[in-house]
């Protein structure tokens, strides 16, 4: 019987603002190491000798950026299911619990959210074994973290009558409050809740029906009509959209009795803050997290982290610095999961520091966003080799295009021609246009944009090699 991963990479992960953003969020970040918390969670697995490709269940908007990080790391997937909108676990889970049993009789699926951090891997396989070997005889298994002190974020799993090396689940129990997690903690009858999971396709898909029937028919009728698009599978967006939202442990684990919890003590974390961060990072001789171009002089206990310029701090401890093009981020260590609250006034204010970073990727490069005023607007794009922008026009805006690195190939109306370094062409409101790379290194452009309305929606698109 295989075993799948399942890695799901949708959420994103306000608390860690401004460095994780609605169309960039933290699982496609490098935060602990060279790679980005996707990257090694997909590679986790590696070393189990068990199992097999990954499916990877995430959103419209981050398809591009996760197919890229997986080619980056010479991982091919089996599937790259998108979700047309989030539904939370339950759902994304069934999509590929479907997905599996349209080409194998069955399989062990390993469900693991793709920002969490697992410092001891050889630890996590040896629970893993055990969690397949008990998903084998029909359980559905979770791990549950050993706690190293009473924690007020997480959920907790209080550990029923034995069973081998690990636990029927006796309950969850949401997060509890400061004097109630230090009981649980001098219990030792509480693990915390990872939100990872073992079972088999069809023992989950059969409890998701059994317990919540309307959201079992509604993934069976989105996966039944589900089709293929580039490397991607589509469901059927009016089937999925019809489900309620709800977790894994609401919608299965909380009311089914074949729940057994494996105890996991492997330096985990789920990064949902920046506090949270700061405690997994290295630090200097006085507590301090340094990342960037970073001065200080008489701080302690704090995490400071530069992107673009020189940040310097005097005098100050437990305190929470972020530094990113067009954004900065200043708090207090013990008040930094309260970043959620500018992200929700962000969005309040139709800020779009809250979505995009300065930098914006593509399937064919990116753009940067260089300068802004009233009607105009400068960006740098980087094409990348072999790569297009779709054919398109705009209603509201000309623009003016400088070549400054490489061979452009461009179209204006019915007009094909090159352009070279220091070439530059005009390209009028309403006039069809595009922007290709043939040639074997990136090409880079200034685009200089003039209108009335500037908005990344007025694209009316003709033709588009990635589907959009």
């Amino acid at each position: 019987m295989k075993v799948i991963p399942v890695i799901l990479c949708g959420g994103a992960g306000t608390r860690l603002w401004p460095l994780s953003r609605e169309l960039y969020p933290k699982q496609l970040l490098a935060l602990v190491n060279e790679y980005s918390l996707l990257q090694n969670t997909v590679t986790r697995c590696d070393g189990h000798a068990e199992v097999t490709s990954p499916i990877l269940v995430c959103n419209e908007e981050h398809r591009f950026l996760v197919a890229e990080q997986l080619r980056e790391v010479a991982i091919v997937p089996s599937s790259i299911i998108l979700e047309p909108e989030g539904r939370n676990t339950a759902p994304a889970v069934a999509l590929a619990a479907h997905e599996v049993l349209k080409h194998e009789d069955d399989a062990i699926l390993v469900v693991l959210p793709s920002d969490h951090v697992i410092k001891q891997t050889d630890v996590f396989l040896d629970a893993l074994t055990r969690a397949i070997d008990l998903a084998k005889t029909d359980a559905l298994v979770t791990f549950g973290v050993v706690p190293d002190k009473p924690e007020t974020g997480y959920g907790y799993i209080r550990k029923g009558p034995a069973v081998e090396d690990a636990y029927r689940v006796d309950k969850f129990v949401e997060k509890p409050d400061q004097v109630t997690a230090i009981e649980f903690f001098q219990s030792g009858l509480y693990l915390w809740n990872s939100g990872m999971f073992v079972f088999k396709a069809s023992v989950f898909l059969k409890e998701l029906a059994k317990q919540k029937p309307d959201m079992a028919a509604a993934m069976t009728k989105a996966t039944s009509r589900s089709k293929s698009d580039l490397d991607f599978t589509r469901v059927d967006a009016e089937a999925f959209c019809a489900s309620a939202s709800d977790s894994i442990d609401y919608a299965v684990m909380e009311h089914t009795t074949k729940a057994i919890v494996v105890p996991l003590d492997a330096g985990w974390n789920d990064i949902g803050s920046w506090d949270a961060l700061w405690e997994i990072s290295e630090k200097d001789k006085n507590d301090n997290t340094l990342v960037g171009d970073v001065v200080v002089s008489g701080v302690e206990n704090s995490f400071l982290w530069s992107e673009h310029r020189l940040v310097s701090v005097i005098g100050l401890k437990d305190v929470v610095v972020v530094e990113t093009a067009d954004a900065v981020m200043v708090a207090s260590l013990d008040q930094a999961q309260n970043v959620k609250a500018v992200v929700n006034h962000l969005k309040e204010e139709g800020r779009e520091e809250r979505t995009f970073h300065r930098k914006v990727y593509r399937p064919w490069g990116y753009y940067e966003g260089l300068d802004a005023g009233p009607a105009y607007q400068v960006k740098r794009l980087s094409v990348n080799p072999g790569a297009s922008l779709s054919l398109q026009l705009h209603h509201h805006r000309a623009e003016h295009w400088v070549v400054v690195n490489g061979i452009a190939t461009v179209t204006v109306g019915e007009k094909v021609f090159n352009l070279n370094k220091n070439e530059s062409c005009y390209i009028p409101t309403e006039t069809r246009h595009r922007l290709q790379n043939l040639t074997e290194m990136a090409v880079e452009i200034v685009e200089v944009q003039s209108g009335s309305y500037l908005g990344e929606d007025d694209i009316v698109r003709f033709d588009d090699n990635y589907g959009r």
